[in-house]
C-alpha cells in the first residue's frame, strides 16, 4: 500500500534584517523578514506607515501598478513597489508563509536579481511546517493577449510549473531574440533564473532619471545596454540572462496567485502587466482551475 507524500508549507526559522537601496528612489531601504504561521501566506508591512493599515498581502488582487515593476497597494493607499524579485526567490525556495517589514515605498533592489534574496532566506533557515501546500491547478488553457504583440498563457500540466519565454529586441544585437524553457524547482531556479539581473537601455535610464525614477539604478544592480554593447565590465552572468530575468519576473508575479501553480506558462514579449492580467482572467473563471493539496 502506498501513501501520498505531501509537500509541506514552509517559513523561515529566524528573523533576519537587510539593507539595500530603492531602484527608483535611490534611498536606503531596511527590510526585516519574520517567520509566519501556516496558511498566513506572504504579507508585506510598511512599518514607516503608522496612522493606517500598513499590511500588503502579496496577492494578484492587491496589485495596483505594473508599469515598471509589480506594485502592491491596499485600500488606504499604502503601496510597495518592486516586489517581484523577492517573490521569485520565495517561489524558488518553496516558502509559503512569511512577513516582510519594509520601511519605505519600495523593496531594496539588492543586485537586481534574486541571488541576494535567496542568500538572505537561506541564512534565516528554512522551517518545514505541519500543513500541506495548496496549489492552483490549471484545468484549461487561458490566454491574455494585449493585441500589441505580447501574450501570456497558462495551460494544464501534470505537475510543477513549467515556464516558456520568448523575447525579441531587434534594435540590439546584445539582446536580440532569446527563448528559454524551465521547469520550476529549487535547483533550476538557483542555477538558471536567480542570478539573472534586471536590464535596460542606457538611454531609457537617462529618461527615467529625468522623470525622478531609476535614481538608484547602477551597473551594480542592473545590466545596461547601449546599442549592441553590454556596458557592465564583467559582462553577463548567464548567456541568456535577458530572457532568464523575464522568467524571474514571471515566477515572482505568478506566485501572487497566493500559492504555487501546476501548469505550463508561456510568455511572448510580455511583462508584469500581462502576468497580472492572466491571473485576473484565471481567478474570474472558476472552470479554469481547482485548488489541490500538493
Amino acid at each position: 500500500m502506498t501513501t501520498t507524500q505531501h509537500i509541506m508549507q514552509k517559513t523561515i526559522q529566524n528573523a533576519i534584517p537587510c539593507t539595500g537601496i530603492g531602484l527608483h528612489s535611490g534611498k536606503p531601504i531596511q527590510m526585516t523578514l519574520y517567520p509566519a504561521a501556516i496558511n498566513t501566506g506572504v504579507i508585506f508591512r510598511r512599518i514607516d506607515v503608522v496612522d493606517k493599515n500598513n499590511a500588503l498581502p502579496a496577492r494578484w488582487d492587491c496589485v495596483v501598478d505594473t508599469r515598471l515593476n509589480t506594485c502592491l497597494g491596499n485600500k488606504e493607499g499604502v503601496i510597495l513597489s518592486t516586489v517581484e524579485h523577492f517573490m521569485g526567490a520565495l517561489a524558488g525556495l518553496g516558502i509559503t508563509n512569511l512577513i516582510a517589514e519594509v520601511n519605505g515605498p519600495e523593496m531594496p533592489i539588492m543586485d537586481g536579481s534574486a541571488n541576494d534574496f535567496m542568500t538572505l532566506l537561506e541564512c534565516a533557515g528554512i522551517q518545514v511546517q505541519d500543513a500541506p501546500v495548496k496549489a492552483l491547478k490549471i484545468l484549461k488553457k487561458v490566454v491574455f493577449d494585449d493585441n500589441k504583440g505580447a501574450t501570456t498563457s497558462l495551460e494544464p500540466a501534470n505537475h510543477n510549473l513549467t515556464l516558456n519565454f520568448e523575447i525579441d529586441f531587434p534594435q540590439s544585437k546584445a539582446i536580440g531574440h532569446e527563448t528559454v524553457s524551465i521547469v520550476l524547482n529549487e535547483q533550476n531556479f538557483k542555477q538558471m533564473v536567480a542570478p539573472a539581473r534586471t536590464f535596460g537601455f542606457a538611454a531609457e535610464v537617462a529618461q527615467l532619471r529625468n522623470m525622478g525614477l531609476a535614481q538608484g539604478a547602477s551597473l551594480e544592480n542592473a545590466v545596461a545596454v547601449e546599442g549592441d554593447t553590454v556596458l557592465n565590465p564583467e559582462g553577463l552572468r548567464l548567456k541568456n540572462e535577458f530572457v532568464a530575468h523575464k522568467v524571474l519576473d514571471a515566477i515572482g508575479d505568478l506566485y501572487q496567485a497566493g500559492m504555487p501553480i501546476i501548469g505550463t506558462f508561456t510568455g511572448i514579449k510580455s511583462g508584469h502587466f500581462h502576468n497580472n492580467q492572466l491571473l485576473q482572467l484565471i481567478f474570474t473563471d472558476p472552470s479554469a482551475y481547482e485548488i489541490v493539496e500538493l
